[in-house]
């Protein structure tokens, strides 16, 4: 990490024995510090630098690169140095707006230039004049080629060492990229995206007000590296920074959705961190039509198959271990003491494990393996609600027995939701836009998979295993995974 960065600890994050045992980050760990690691991770706790000696830069590396802490740029490294490039297609309106925001807020001043790709629009002299009146330049596709190509293009027009790629549906609010561009700073985040949240300005409709709390542009509000099974496992590419080293040959416009997911997994097998930083803000124009919200929703679980084949098991629907699997297994078949059985000697075997590493293993064994295995509940529901319904459906008709725990898993974890988002929707319509939001998208997954004949992402993935480390593997492990293949000079 770069010596004047800040560290803090990421706020899934446990730290016991006086701060020399960490758990958390992506995947689950459980890390035992040596003497000067922990000294470290005090001095960082308490607001100091990373510092330059180097084992502690490289053990700073390792705690954000797994997600078990966050890093704090300074502001001094601050870039004025980007391009925004705004993909457009016949959204005259839309575009209005956003060059009005880009022109219009503090932030223009750390960009060289706006611009705006025309996708073969069908009035391409009223797109011309909104971006001469917006202050843009104008790039002209001449035939359509959807949104990677659109970026893709307006990249290659960039000369800028960062690009701002910004959808013309989207309102940047003040501080959008100030927030985003001391991230990169760092040599290795080869990408950093914002928040995405709802229009200031939208409608009354309890689809606005569903899509407020649940959008799934959404990644929330805790910052953190963006990597497949954590807890932001993609951004979205509605808006999104690139340092252009990074780039590459850009978003694979053979992808009809789903290339943003796929162009962020891409550089981070190759080495890079990508960033999401909820600090900056970007609105968006949510659909909330039914037709039109129930039609993106499907779209976005058509996206599943094709990245399944280019990314395997990072596109599954569920990530559990072989323990937590037939446990929830055993329950839903209404087998209660199988069930306890297999959780029983699951946490048996895990406190085996922890002997010698955690002060009390049997507690924690039950706190890790048990507790996890009733917070994994909700997981399960949601694959068997969200990407596996139509079976989950048939298997309800088929067996009477499994009709009151398959609706259960329908109907808790929607009512759970609902009370701990606080939402302005009655219970009733949150579950119904719940189970619609689901429906729609397990539908796209399945149609998906049918069309690419690729059918990974009906697949769970039970390899999960909790790792027991030390710092020293920490770090080495880290080493192991190498550095982009084109670094920044």
């Amino acid at each position: 990490m770069p010596e004047d960065f800040g560290l803090i600890l990421d706020p899934s994050t446990r730290v016991e024995r006086a701060g020399r045992i960490l758990l958390g980050g992506t995947p689950f760990r459980i890390v035992t510090l040596s003497d000067d690691q922990a000294a470290a991770l005090a001095a960082w706790r308490r607001g100091e630098p990373v510092g330059d000696d180097e084992e502690r830069r490289l053990f700073a590396r390792a705690l954000v690169a797994s997600n078990l802490a966050q890093p704090c740029p300074p502001t001094a490294a601050l870039t004025r140095d980007a391009d925004t490039v705004v993909p457009v297609r016949d959204r005259p309106r839309q575009l209005r707006r956003v060059l009005r925001a880009l022109t219009s807020l503090p932030d223009s001043d750390y960009v060289r230039e706006v611009i705006v790709v025309d996708d073969a629009s069908s009035d391409r002299d009223l797109t011309a004049r909104i971006v001469e009146d917006g202050l843009g330049r104008l790039v002209r596709r001449a035939v359509w080629g959807g949104a990677p190509a659109a970026r893709n293009s307006g990249a290659a027009a960039t000369t800028a060492p960062f690009i701002a790629f910004l959808d013309s549906d989207c309102v940047p609010e003040d501080g959008w990229l100030a927030e985003l561009l001391p991230h990169f700073a760092d040599p290795l985040v080869g990408a950093v995206a914002p928040r995405v949240v709802g229009l200031a300005e939208r409608g009354a409709g309890w689809l606005a007000r569903y899509e407020d709390v649940r959008s799934p542009l959404d990644r929330g509000t805790q910052s953190a590296r963006v990597l497949p099974g954590s807890r932001v496992p993609f951004v979205p590419g509605a808006a999104l920074v690139v340092r252009r080293a990074a780039l590459g040959a850009g978003f694979d416009e053979t992808l009809r959705g789903g290339e943003d997911v796929d162009f962020v997994w891409r550089i981070t097998e190759q080495g890079w961190h990508v960033r999401y930083e909820p600090a900056g803000r970007v609105q968006h124009e949510h659909r909330t039509s039914p037709g039109s919200w129930l039609s993106r929703r499907a779209y976005y679980g058509r996206t599943a198959a094709p990245l399944a084949r280019r990314h395997h098991a990072a596109a599954r629907s569920l990530a559990v271990s072989s323990w937590t699997a037939a446990g929830w297994a055993a329950a839903i078949l209404r087998r209660p003491l199988a069930a306890a059985a297999i959780v029983g000697t699951a946490c048996t075997l895990l406190a085996q494990e922890l002997t010698g590493v955690a002060e009390q293993p049997v507690r924690e064994a039950v706190r890790l393996a048990g507790g996890g295995t009733l917070r994994s509940g909700l997981q399960v529901a949601d694959a068997l609600n969200r990407t596996w319904w139509p079976a989950t459906l048939v298997a309800a008709i088929l067996a009477p027995r499994l009709r009151p725990p398959l609706a259960a898993a329908a109907l808790v974890p929607a009512l759970l939701e609902w009370r701990r988002l606080r939402t302005p929707l009655d219970p009733v319509r949150w579950t119904i836009a719940r189970l619609m939001d689901d429906a729609s998208y397990g539908w796209g997954v399945w149609s998906g998979c049918w069309t690419e004949r690729e059918w990974g992402p009906l697949w769970p993935d039970l390899g999960w295993r909790l790792i027991i480390e030390t710092g020293e593997e920490l770090v080495a492990a880290m080493l192991h995974g190498g550095t982009p293949a084109s670094p920044p000079p």
